[in-house]
């Protein structure tokens, strides 16, 4: 068949929907029966539910960043950029490369799987003074900073500047915050032992959630049971409270609690990624509204998934019920994507997508932990080693497997280390400046770039 007459697939993120969706179609589709694409800035598979450990150190970078190109069946042709518009009319995806080049990426068929960003509210000096923990980059950020924070209060002789740098404020009460916070805060209380000029009562971690309960996933028993950890552990957690503003230099809480800080950490929850509003089409509290076979209605060839996606939730009785933006259905929606793609070419039956929840699992650090896999509730060790266990088998490949697990056996002997990489840089880099959340079109600048190229032509 001539490669100018096959169909073009276009797949769109490298995150877990993105990446099982085109492993599976590079496994399914006979070599000459499509080409597929992938829009991605970084050639691997970040798995996000790790970045606390390696924002502590706990986990090498590396350890966590899964190649795409190691797999033996691999064909897809990888665009390094970002999606930054769709013209679903004209069927062309507008992506910015690294190199901040324009193109325009014509398909057949497009898979939308661009994950989630970090939400954000208008609360003044947020954006311009909060760190994000949601890309490696930010991750390996924060734990430079979190260090030169130690460092610079040990070297001040000022108790002010030495207090305010030794308070850290986590905002975010849901998987990511909590774990972000204690992960942390174990790593500080580890290394205070280095610096005999700071007294380790001055370190005081914040976590603080708008919400009334801690993770309430979980139940209110783990979720109890996960704030007397980290209560236990000189955490001070506060519910019901947000930010009122953020500083340089201090926190104002809702409460009116003003926080001598330099550490502002913002997980307060994701929204689907921008990508999605330049489409034009209906949403579901900002997610892509799709049907059960994840097809956009009214759209031929339009899939989407994911983070971004209003995927029904047929496991549940609630027929308003959509699945949560979690890694377990991202990979599934994947696989059954990549099958009705494949349906599609072939003008098969599609395929709904079902899938009851396993149930969550929070490393707090140590052997602390709080998991509640198939409802079971498990705390302390056994939910410490179903937690590790449930993300070193969800890890893709065997070298991630056996990276990880050096680096938890090797953390576990040897303790942590507390060196400063150099990815910090001297220009201090906030919530935006990983995101890129400013690289997007509207829809009347897609469709205006989209016919301005197509008269060029």
């Amino acid at each position: 068949m001539n490669t100018v007459t096959r169909p073009r697939i276009l797949v769109v993120g490298a995150g877990f929907a993105g990446v099982e969706c085109v492993r599976r179609l590079e496994r399914k589709l006979a070599p000459d029966e499509a080409d597929v694409t992938l829009v991605t800035p970084f050639a691997y598979q970040l798995y996000l539910p790790l970045l606390p450990q390696v924002a502590s150190g706990v986990l090498t970078p590396q350890s966590i960043a899964v190649s795409l190109r190691r797999s033996k069946k691999y064909r897809t042709r990888i665009i390094p950029g970002g999606a930054i518009g769709v013209d679903l009319k004209a069927k062309v995806c507008v992506i910015r490369t690294i190199t901040d080049q324009i193109v325009d990426e014509p398909y057949d068929y497009i898979v939308l799987a661009p994950g989630s960003i970090t939400r954000t509210f208008d609360i003044p000096g947020l954006t311009d003074h909060a760190y994000g923990m949601k890309t490696l980059a930010e991750a390996a950020y924060i734990r430079d900073h979190v260090i030169s924070q130690l460092d610079l209060a040990d070297a001040s002789d000022d108790p002010a500047e030495r207090a305010s740098r030794l308070q850290f404020v986590v905002v975010g009460g849901g998987y990511a915050g909590t774990e972000t916070a204690a992960c942390l805060q174990k790593l500080t209380h580890a290394a205070v032992k280095r610096y005999p000029r700071i007294d380790p009562a001055l370190i005081k971690w914040h976590l603080i959630d708008i919400a009334p309960k801690l993770m309430p996933e979980l139940g209110d028993k783990l979720g109890r049971s996960a704030q007397e950890i980290l209560k236990r552990r000189g955490i001070e957690v506060s519910l019901g409270v947000s930010i009122e503003k953020a500083g340089p230099e201090e926190v104002t809480f809702t409460d009116g609690r003003v926080i001598p800080t330099h550490t502002l950490i913002w997980t307060a929850g994701v929204v689907a990624s921008p990508l999605i509003a330049t489409l034009g089409a209906e949403t579901v509290r900002g997610r892509l509204a799709v049907n059960a076979e994840m097809q956009l209605p009214g759209h031929d060839g339009v899939f989407a998934l994911g983070d971004s996606a209003a995927v029904p939730d047929k496991a549940k009785d609630d027929e308003a019920a959509i699945c949560p933006p979690t890694a377990q259905h991202a990979m599934r929606q994947g696989k059954v994507v990549a099958d009705n793609v494949i349906a599609t070419l072939r003008n098969q039956p599609l395929t709904p997508y079902v899938h009851k929840d396993l149930g969550l699992v929070v490393d707090l650090g140590g052997t602390d932990a709080v998991s509640k896999p198939l409802g079971i509730e498990l705390r302390g060790l056994p939910a410490q080693v179903a937690a590790r266990g449930y993300h070193w088998a969800a890890l893709r490949t065997n070298v991630a497997k056996v990276r990880v697990a050096t680096n938890w056996t090797l953390n576990a002997i040897a303790g942590d280390d507390f060196v400063r990489t150099g990815f910090q840089a001297r220009k201090p880099a906030k919530l935006h400046d990983f995101e890129y959340t400013n690289a997007y079109l509207t829809p009347d600048e897609v469709r205006a770039h989209v016919e301005g190229t197509d008269r060029r032509e």
